[in-house]
């Protein structure tokens, strides 16, 4: 089976995250295609962030409105628990299908912190990256040691930074988060517009 990893904190999940996953998926004929919600991104230790749960609910919300078969959000490192780091993703899910291709999502922007990625020799030995960039910009991808192959996705600019600033100003996120996604995150206690 040929799987995708695309992780993140997803916080909140939004349609430039869904539109790279589904693009990745499509380009590389893959047979599912993980949105791998990080249960504590080890990038972002001490900062506020919404629950695990709630994001990776949030994310599966989302991904069940898409009509792209394949195409599912994973709890995969929350039910590990800990730290989330991809090497130990990769490595799972090589366990549970042996014969199987990973190919993990990265964008250009994270290409000069790869080798700070925990276990970053045997990630390189276990998976293929995914580099995806914006359309006219795909090329070559020169990364001694990987196994890469490079994706052109649509350029869409968002982010979720800036989506939580809209939020917590009041301001409108309609058609930047989807829907069902949106009603998740509206209905926890202490999130901008929540209960």
């Amino acid at each position: 089976m040929r799987t995708g990893i695309f992780g993140g904190t997803f916080d909140p999940i939004h349609v430039g995250h869904l539109a790279v996953a589904a693009s990745v998926h499509a380009a590389l004929h893959l047979d599912r295609t993980l949105l791998v919600v990080a249960n504590e991104p080890w990038q972002k230790a001490g900062a506020t962030m919404t629950p695990a749960a709630v994001r990776y609910e949030a994310a599966a919300a989302a991904v069940a409105d898409l009509e792209v078969d394949g195409l599912e959000a994973s709890d995969i490192e929350l039910q590990r628990g800990g730290p989330s780091f991809t090497v130990d993703t990769a490595a799972q899910l090589l366990a549970e299908d042996p014969a199987g291709s990973l190919f993990v999502v990265a964008g250009h922007d994270v290409l000069d912190a790869l080798d700070t990625w925990h276990r970053v020799e045997d990630l390189r030995r276990l998976v293929t990256l995914a580099v995806v960039s914006r359309p006219g910009t795909a090329g070559e991808v020169c990364l001694p040691g990987w196994k890469v192959r490079a994706v052109e996705v649509p350029q869409i600019d968002v982010s979720s930074t800036v989506i939580r600033e809209r939020v917590a100003a009041g301001l409108p996120v309609d058609g930047l988060v989807p829907a069902a996604a949106m009603r998740i995150y509206r209905a926890q206690a202490g999130y901008p517009g929540g209960r």
